[in-house]
Formats: C-alpha cells, sequence, structure tokens
C-alpha cells in the first residue's frame, strides 16, 4: 500500500502562497513557466483567482508524478470543493490523468471525482468511479486512511445490486476487519446472499453475525432476533410444523377440546416462541424464548379452555390468530400462528406454526 504525508518543505510554499509573494519573484522557484494558466481553472474571487493560479504555476514548475505535485494538486482540488466547483474539478483530476497514465496517486484523483459527482447527485456515475477505484487500483494511504476502503463504504451505500454487494461486504470482512462494524458486515452480507438466493452462505453469514452480539442494525431494528431463527430454524428438526393452517388449527383445536396440555404444547414452535402482551415489543419480552417459564399444564389445571370458532378479524396470507379463554393467569389469550418463511429448505417453506401467545384482549 502506497503512504502518503504532506512534506514538510511544502509548509513553507504554501505559506509564501497564503501571504501573497509572487512565485516567480521568490528565488527559490527561478524563472516562472511560461505557459499560460487555462482561464477556466481561474475560479473565485480575485484573491481565489490569485492562489490557484500559483498552484498552476507550481505544479508547472514541479515536472514529474511526485509527492510535490500530488501535494499541489490536492491543494487545487480542495480550493475547488471549498468554491462548489464540482465540474471544474472533474474536469482538472481528468486532464491531469490523461496527461500523466501512469500517476501512483490515479486512485485518489479517481476518488475525488466520484466524491465530485456525489455533489452533483450522480449517484450511479460516483458508484462507478468507486467501483474502479477497488477493481482495478492498487490501494492508496492518504494519512493514514486507506482509499479501498473509503470507496467500499461509499460502495455500500450508493449500490443495490446484491451480486455487488456481496462482494463488496466480503471485500471489507476480509481486508479490513478491525476497521468497520464486523457485525453489521455479517448481517447485510447475510442479506445480499439472501436475495441471490445463497441460502447456505447466508446462514453462515448470520451466524457471524450472531457471534457479535447484539448489534444494532440501522434500518432493521429487529435483526438479531431475524438472524437467531434463521440459523435456529436451520438446525432444528422443524417436527412441530404443519402443511397448513387448516391443519395446524385442527390440532391445536382438538387438543384444547380434550384440555391436553401435554399434547398441546408438543405443536409450539421450538425456535422463536414468544409470550408478550400486545403492547410489547418481542425485545422487551424477554427475547424469543417466552416460554422457557411457561408452565401451560398449570395454566390449564382445573379449568376448562375455550376457543373462537375460527380465526380473529385481522388474520391473513402470513399470520392468524385464535382466540382463546379460561387460562388461570390472564383470562384471554390470542395463539399466533405464522407461516414460516425459509426457502433454505422448499419443504418447508410456506409451512405453518404455532409462534407464540399475546395476553390480554386485542385492541
Amino acid at each position: 500500500m502506497n503512504r502518503f504525508n504532506i512534506p514538510s518543505k511544502f509548509l513553507l510554499i504554501f505559506l509564501i502562497i497564503s501571504i501573497g509573494i509572487p512565485l516567480a519573484s521568490f528565488s527559490m522557484f527561478g524563472t516562472q513557466n511560461s505557459t499560460r494558466v487555462d482561464p477556466y481553472f481561474l475560479t473565485g474571487t480575485r484573491e481565489e483567482q490569485g492562489e490557484l493560479e500559483s498552484f498552476f504555476y507550481l505544479l508547472q514548475y514541479e515536472n514529474g508524478n511526485n509527492t510535490e505535485q500530488f501535494t499541489i494538486i490536492r491543494e487545487i482540488a480542495n480550493a475547488f470543493i471549498r468554491q462548489g466547483e464540482f465540474s471544474r474539478l472533474i474536469n482538472f483530476l481528468y486532464s491531469r490523468m490523461h496527461q500523466y497514465p501512469d500517476d501512483p496517486y490515479t486512485a485518489y484523483y479517481l476518488f475525488m471525482i466520484a466524491f465530485a459527482y456525489q455533489q452533483l447527485e450522480a449517484y450511479p456515475v460516483a458508484a462507478l468511479y468507486f467501483d474502479m477505484i477497488v477493481k482495478n487500483h492498487s490501494d492508496l494511504e492518504i494519512n493514514g486512511h486507506s482509499i479501498h476502503l473509503a470507496s467500499l463504504n461509499q460502495l455500500i451505500t450508493l449500490v443495490d445490486n446484491p451480486q455487488q454487494l456481496q462482494w463488496y461486504y466480503e471485500e471489507l470482512i476480509s481486508r479490513f476487519p478491525d476497521q468497520i462494524n464486523p457485525g453489521r458486515a455479517f448481517f447485510m452480507l447475510g442479506q445480499a446472499n439472501e436475495r441471490l438466493g445463497e441460502w447456505d452462505r447466508a446462514i453462515r453469514a448470520y451466524a457471524h453475525f450472531l457471534s457479535h452480539g447484539d448489534t444494532h442494525i440501522s434500518g432493521f431494528p429487529d435483526a438479531y432476533n431475524y438472524a437467531r431463527r434463521i440459523v435456529d430454524f436451520s438446525n432444528s428438526s422443524k417436527d412441530w410444523t404443519f402443511d397448513s393452517l387448516d391443519s395446524l388449527l385442527t390440532a391445536v383445536t382438538a387438543a384444547l377440546n380434550a384440555g391436553s396440555a401435554s399434547q398441546l404444547w408438543r405443536y409450539h414452535a421450538r425456535v422463536g416462541f414468544f409470550t408478550r402482551t400486545w403492547e410489547q415489543e418481542i425485545s422487551q419480552a424477554g427475547g424469543m424464548a417466552g416460554h422457557a417459564t411457561l408452565n401451560i399444564a398449570d395454566l390449564m389445571r382445573g379449568t376448562r379452555i375455550h376457543h373462537a370458532s375460527g380465526i380473529a378479524a385481522g388474520s391473513n396470507l402470513n399470520e392468524a390468530f385464535l382466540r382463546t379463554w379460561g387460562w388461570r393467569n390472564i383470562p384471554v389469550w390470542y395463539l399466533h400462528f405464522r407461516r414460516i418463511y425459509f426457502p433454505m429448505d422448499p419443504a418447508f417453506h410456506g409451512h405453518w406454526e404455532w409462534a407464540g401467545i399475546f395476553y390480554g384482549e386485542r385492541f
């Protein structure tokens, strides 16, 4: 990786420019280059134009692809950025790359071009340049910061193609594990793998995500439970599932009618089963394992449990609710049935399960 820091001698040069001494009159620079500066690049106030002109003359004086030239180019680029002259910045850097195709700092120039296109709201074009940097150019470290890392961080916000996202997140994880949030990277890699239908890779990514603890993922408030359910379900027997909602309802209501707690409990989901009130979020109800402390036999003992004749209003193609009453703790429970989303295994994808319990009347 190439590394760059501003050489100390150029601090003197910048000081000379800042106090307005013409470069041609300062002996260390010799005779001013006779080549005229393109007026197109001299923008801003009179003072800003004078500063830019001085930088361009200095750039002509420092021939080659050396660090001193790069320092001057950065100052010119920063001047255009301060003025909001992003089109001029792009044209300036294009001309530089055309003149010096083997410049070792080309990755940085491309990064600045991509940044300029972002400011012009040409986001797809910006993404093309960031992608070009990480795939076609060696990494470059500027003041301790990797150009590849910065480009990848931009790409994951600009690109929606799952195949590209898969590659970007794998690069971030493998190359920069100590400079990123690994939990988020693994979760988003899992999402990309899901979209591509690469289910085994998705499960592995989610398993890595879970190993990093309850990581907060912006835009995915239930990320941890989502990943936990997929990983645990993939490793389970899945023998509590039913191929249709009707068959699940028939089994559950038969157990209720028989007053058989053991029979009823055989039908509850072994993964992600919850017990909570309507007001609670899942994370407030002790996570997804709320059934661990539930002794359903005690709550059915000495009382008859009744159920509605059909599913409750508000049920849909993916979830259904059955109102029951007569329980010893909270009289009314709604049993929650859910269609299983698990395309990793077509034998169970679309089946139904008893997913949890809502306590109390539904508002």
